[in-house]
């Protein structure tokens, strides 16, 4: 008799665990992530403040299980995009656009939690150590594009890219949250630019000319890595 209650307990928790989420989220995207409490939470989900606390601990855990459901969702449809679509820079767009499709519902939210983003030692940064198995999915996203490219990447280089590549989606994401051109027009001008001249950079950086400055650039990388 245990284990025949045991399945229906759990898909009970993960129900009213979801439900808690959605209603955090909802609240975050109408109220602000620092105006909405943890009591507002747990009304929007109908639950008692006692249960919001017992499965999220604070609004930041709230926000590190979004992160956790996003990871998840995202990496499945990148996969099936990456499958779909051939060329550097036609898969590079794909994983982009997979992630601006997807946080474009909660980009006032994420746009509140920006201030978090520079501080490596904040838990809701990008940068920080409770993001790491977050970030390293993304690293492996890159580096699949990357391997699956015809394009003869120097062997010195190669594992410096998908770190490199992961800073420039940041950097557009960042453009993007504060983007307000209609439908985020100007992100999309600035992604298809920018990532045009990033596979033009690659293309060119196994020419032999080009070895001292890919020298210089490997030497400014590997210091850059060593501080971090």
């Amino acid at each position: 008799m245990r284990s025949s209650t045991k399945p229906d307990a759990l898909t009970k928790a993960e129900e009213t665990r979801s439900r808690i989420l959605a209603a955090a989220l909802e609240l975050f995207r109408r109220r602000g992530f620092d105006e909405t409490t943890m009591r507002e939470i747990a009304a929007e989900a109908g639950v008692a403040l006692g249960s919001a606390y017992y499965y999220f601990a604070s609004k930041e855990a709230l926000v590190m299980a979004f992160y956790a459901q996003a990871s998840k969702e995202m990496s499945a449809r990148i996969e099936t995009r990456l499958a779909e679509t051939k060329g550097l820079e036609n898969q590079l767009r794909a994983i982009l656009d997979v992630k601006f499709e997807y946080f474009a519902p909660n980009r006032l939210f994420l746009g509140a939690l920006s201030r978090h983003a520079a501080d490596p030692h904040n838990p809701l940064s990008p940068f920080s150590a409770e993001t790491a198995h977050i970030r390293e999915l993304d690293l492996q996203h890159f580096a699949a594009a990357l391997r699956g490219s015809r394009i003869a990447i120097p062997k010195s280089l190669a594992p410096y890219l998908p770190n490199l590549i992961w800073l420039y989606q940041m950097g557009l994401i960042l453009f993007w949250i504060s983007d307000r051109s209609p439908g985020q027009i100007r992100t999309r001008q600035l992604r298809d630019k920018s990532l045009s001249l990033l596979v033009t950079a690659l293309k060119l950086a196994g020419f032999p000319l080009l070895r001292p400055l890919r020298k210089k650039i490997v030497d400014l990388l590997t210091a850059i890595e060593a501080d971090t």
